[in-house]
């Protein structure tokens, strides 16, 4: 059984289009009936129309394979909360698509997605909402951003960041959460009956946001060298020996030559 990111695994950071290995990959799953779910932290743009675009990229994904923080975000914010989000504006616009207010008044909560360019002025407006007791929440908890080959705090870095700013604790919609693999292992054992953490291998190229987080619920983890790092050296030997992957391969390729 398997839980598959998207971002740097499935598809490329750069051209967003599959990587060597990840189409087969997916179609071996689906012809042995092998449970996997894809999770992935993509926030913008709408659920729906993100699994439609991996489905047309050649990714055969079903509905019931797929997962990302969209779908569970009320579990953590109420519709009827005012939020004051932060991230690319696509991100704005799903949220309000979804029947969100933003709010850069009095918001109920600070809500973080992803972004390359956050300004000073944004991370002040961040800063004085939580010390005035709003709370601090994050989509998710990547810990790099990749676009056009450059790598960016992802929003793990900056939740860390305002935490230790303003000594004000934070929680994740997303992975690596608790709560967010609960719901994938809900998911897939509609699948296969009685699956639990143990039986997961988890795929990703993010150590930090990702297999860390996976490792310590049970899982056994798969290191992917296809997106956030170019090589081992960057990550693995920072990790102590508990933190390390089961394998790393170059990519998806690999990994199914090695089933």
């Amino acid at each position: 059984m398997y839980f598959i990111d998207v971002q740097g695994t499935l598809i490329d950071d750069n051209n967003k289009q599959p990587i060597r290995g990840a189409v087969a990959f997916i179609d071996h799953l689906n012809a042995s009936n092998i449970p996997y779910m894809v999770i992935t932290n993509s926030t913008k743009y709408p659920s729906d129309e993100f699994l439609a675009y991996l489905n047309s990229a050649g990714l055969a994904i079903p509905k019931e394979h797929y997962l990302d923080p969209l779908m569970v975000l009320e579990r953590s914010i109420a519709p009827s909360d005012k939020i004051a989000a932060y991230g690319a504006q696509s991100f704005l616009d799903v949220l309000v698509s979804m029947g969100y207010t933003l709010d850069y008044t009095q918001p109920n909560a600070v809500l973080i997605a992803i972004k390359e360019n956050f300004s000073h002025d944004e991370y002040a407006q961040m800063i004085e909402f939580i010390l005035n007791g709003t709370r601090l929440i994050g989509m998710h908890e990547t810990s790099l951003y990749v676009k056009n080959d450059k790598r960016y705090p992802g929003v793990g870095a900056i939740l860390k960041m305002l935490e230790f700013a303003t000594s004000c604790p934070y929680t994740v919609v997303g992975k690596p959460s608790k709560a967010f693999f609960d719901e994938a292992l809900l998911h897939i054992g509609q699948q296969h009956q009685g699956a639990a953490f143990e039986d997961i291998t988890i795929i990703s190229d993010d150590m930090s946001g990702d297999l860390l987080g996976a490792q310590a619920l049970g899982m056994r983890g798969i290191f992917v060298l296809s997106g956030k790092y170019r090589c081992e050296a960057e990550i693995l030997p920072q990790l102590s020996h508990h933190q390390q992957p089961h394998a790393v391969y170059a990519n998806m390729q690999e990994v199914l030559e090695n089933l």
